[in-house]
């Protein structure tokens, strides 16, 4: 039973899988901890602390917190995909994305820190709550989520970060993958459009023919190849970034930087139920393509604006590439 983990022992050593998207650069070092602690104003709990020493923040190999009951405990679970470490830009301190910033910029409620990232892509974390203990003591676990109509809700998960960590499971523990694929695969073929989309593919005129066919075309082998949606950094995601950026230029014309990335979230990532879209993304992986095509010069800045749109010739060539799925 995935809660009979709680009571395990645990090794550190053997947390943390290979994948270093949200590890930190540099070590968890004491000077570097206390320096943390006393920016966020809380203590670390020292298991916390003695992870960071193994790994610098980083994805777990046991990414699913149960949250079942004793009759069913397989009944459901929530999803953490990274623990922040300290530094760089997925730390505990990162101006950019830090447990400071969550709090100030997202609506998290001012109870601890943010530390656990999940698939939303911040519209919902995990937290260490100190109302209890106050800021020096062991802090419990709570799931927040912020996109809400009222006030943030808040889900206790555990009495201590050292039960939530014993008792994540491997998420072969909940193996739907079958079933999830299908559903998928039916989604990308006969699901509504979100909104914003919608508008866009009707606008697209002859800068991209028949665009709502290739989107769900592109998102069927995208489904076909991971076994769900989901948009990363892979090659058939990048063209999925750049053809919602060639209908929003299209539609909007030359846009800058942050805005784009805003917008962004409204074609393929969130919308109402039923839609056809991601319902959660990192961020960083679609800040990483457009960053790389500016550094590429296929999406160039206007000399006096400033704003952004693709260079013409490549404009083309995502065209083409895109008709291709229309075969």
């Amino acid at each position: 039973m995935p809660n009979e983990r709680r009571t395990q022992s645990f090794d550190p050593h053997r947390f943390w899988s290979d994948e270093d998207y949200f590890t930190s650069p540099g070590e968890a070092t004491d000077e570097r901890v206390a320096e943390v602690e006393t920016l966020l104003g809380y203590k670390l709990p020292a298991l916390y602390v003695e992870l960071l020493r193994v790994r610098n923040g980083g994805s777990p190999i046991n990414t699913c917190f149960p949250v079942g009951t004793p009759d069913d405990p397989e009944e459901g679970y929530y999803v953490i995909d990274g623990i922040c470490g300290l530094g760089g830009k997925w730390g505990l301190d990162s101006d950019e994305l830090g447990s400071r910033f969550m709090i100030e910029e997202w609506g998290y409620p001012e109870i601890g820190i943010v530390f656990g990232e999940s698939p939303s892509g911040g519209h919902d974390a995990m937290m260490l709550d100190y109302r209890e203990c106050g800021p020096q003591g062991e802090p419990a676990v709570v799931h927040v989520e912020v996109e809400t109509d009222e006030e943030p809700m808040i889900t206790p998960l555990a009495d201590s970060f050292g039960e939530f960590v014993r008792a994540l499971v491997h998420r072969d523990v909940y193996d739907t993958s079958e079933e999830d694929k299908q559903y998928a695969l039916e989604q990308a073929r006969s699901a509504p459009l979100t909104p914003r989309l919608r508008e866009l593919c009707d606008e697209a005129g002859t800068a991209l023919p028949d665009a709502e066919r290739i989107f769900r075309r592109l998102i069927g082998e995208i489904v076909e190849e991971k076994g769900f949606f989901a948009l990363h950094a892979d090659p058939k995601s990048h063209l999925a970034y750049d053809l919602q950026f060639l209908l929003y230029v299209h539609a909007e014309g030359p846009v800058d930087r942050e805005a784009y990335l805003k917008a962004y979230e409204s074609m393929l990532v969130f919308g109402p139920a039923g839609t056809l879209k991601t319902g959660g993304y990192a961020p960083g992986f679609v800040a990483d393509w457009l960053d790389e095509r500016l550094r590429e010069r296929k999406i160039a800045a206007e000399p006096a604006s400033g704003q952004l749109a693709f260079a013409a010739d490549y404009a083309e060539q995502v065209a083409r590439r895109a008709a291709a799925y229309l075969g």
